[in-house]
């Protein structure tokens, strides 16, 4: 009897045993799973202090620009107060320098209203993916002996939508998901890097280079469409511009005023940002360069302008842009001021907008400016410049604009 009471003690012992080493198993068996890290000491304090130490112990100044003080000044930089052309509302360029495909974008798409009626919006990329793709392939026709930017000049837009079209900006918008602005910086790096590199082999093989430019844009920008349906109808970029947007490029000029070439005779416009040399710049007296801004507006044409805006009286905050007497009274404003700050070189070719619209104040013309530049932004009014005609007369150096508004003056050409 003892050894049976002992034998059933044994073997329930082993069986609770074998319960609880089942049930431990089951029960406190360890589990991983993925979790996002979180800034803990390290970053917080170790990082941070060190951060903020370097920072104390740089000390940088505050920076300081040389500005008008526009306190207390009657200025018109209310929209409202212009006679306005049609233009679609002001669009950020981010961080490119591109303004010359914006602003002459946004110049095309007041002329197609003007000459249909219809309101498009086109895409400013489609237009820069390849004009970095046409500067890739002078690059290797001249050696290497072009400027390398991202900038360009207005009349560009003609230039590539000749070979390459135009698309609306819905099929073509290179903005990745959740991204608000565009930003170039690491693909003009590779661009510029890919270049430097095939200059320094002597790799002259152009099919070779376009092809890993347009690789590397395909990256950063995505590849242009092809074809795309507007209106149940499909186009190729080439048949969209012709046949929907009945643009004839060819009714386009651009004009300058420059001493240093002769008046009357179309001549190169001689900065880096016209990598091309393009030499079709109608040169004409200051007085007939101004008279095609005033004539354009009241003719209900808008007009595509480039020049200098690193100017004490031009201000982001103020909206407006002026020539203070500081620089040189109004009535001093002529073309050999114009010439002698081009020559030497205090009138840059920094950046392009969209002239569109006018108002007559006090005996001058104060122009409504569309702008794609991110100071355009910084107060009310988000977009817009309001440009004296003082500072058109002695800043801005280059008009692209429709043929008809200049017939006069084209008719003195040879």
């Amino acid at each position: 009897m003892g050894s049976k009471i002992f034998f059933i003690f044994l073997q329930g012992a082993l069986l609770y045993l074998w319960q609880q080493s089942y049930l431990h198993s089951q029960v406190f068996r360890d589990k991983a799973l993925f979790r996002e890290l979180k800034p803990g000491f390290y970053q917080n304090e170790i990082l941070k202090s060190i951060e903020e130490f370097e920072k104390s112990q740089k000390k940088e100044k505050p920076k300081k620009a040389f500005k008008v003080d526009f306190s207390g000044k009657d200025l018109p930089t209310d929209p409202k107060q212009y006679k306005t052309i049609w233009h679609n509302p002001p669009v950020s360029q981010g961080n490119t320098n591109t303004c010359w495909s914006f602003a002459t974008t946004s110049f095309f798409e007041s002329e197609v209203y003007r000459l249909t009626g219809k309101k498009v919006r086109l895409s400013e990329m489609y237009t820069v993916y390849w004009e970095y793709v046409e500067r890739a392939r002078l690059f290797v026709q001249t050696r290497g002996n072009i400027f390398i930017g991202e900038g360009s000049e207005t009349n560009a837009i003609v230039k590539i939508w000749k070979k390459y079209g135009i698309c609306p900006l819905e099929f073509y918008t290179c903005l990745k998901p959740n991204q608000k602005y565009y930003a170039h910086d690491k693909l003009f790096e590779e661009f510029k890097h890919y270049l430097n590199a095939v200059k320094a082999a002597g790799a002259w093989n152009e099919e070779q280079v376009v092809q890993t430019t347009r690789a590397i844009l395909d990256y950063h920008m995505g590849p242009p469409p092809q074809n795309f349906i507007v209106e149940g109808k499909n186009y190729t970029p080439i048949t969209y511009l012709k046949e929907y947007l009945k643009l004839n490029l060819e009714d386009y000029v651009d004009l300058m005023s420059l001493m240093e070439v002769p008046y009357w005779k179309q001549a190169e416009y001689d900065v880096p940002d016209n990598w091309w040399n393009s030499d079709i710049y109608y040169n004409v007296p200051l007085e007939d360069f101004m008279n095609a801004v005033k004539k354009a507006v009241r003719m209900g044409y808008t007009v595509a302008i480039g020049g200098d805006v690193s100017e004490p009286g031009i201000d982001g905050f103020a909206k407006v842009a002026i020539v203070p007497t500081f620089d040189i009274p109004s009535e001093y404003i002529d073309e050999n001021a114009r010439q002698l700050r081009f020559w030497n070189q205090s009138t840059t070719d920094d950046h392009a907008v969209h002239l569109v619209g006018y108002l007559e104040k006090e005996g001058k013309d104060w122009y409504l400016i569309k702008d794609s530049g991110a100071s355009a932004r910084n107060s009310v009014h988000e977009g817009y410049y309001f440009f004296h005609e003082d500072y058109i007369k002695l800043k801005i150096m280059t008009l692209t604009l429709h043929k008809d508004v200049v017939k006069d003056i084209l008719q003195k050409f040879n």
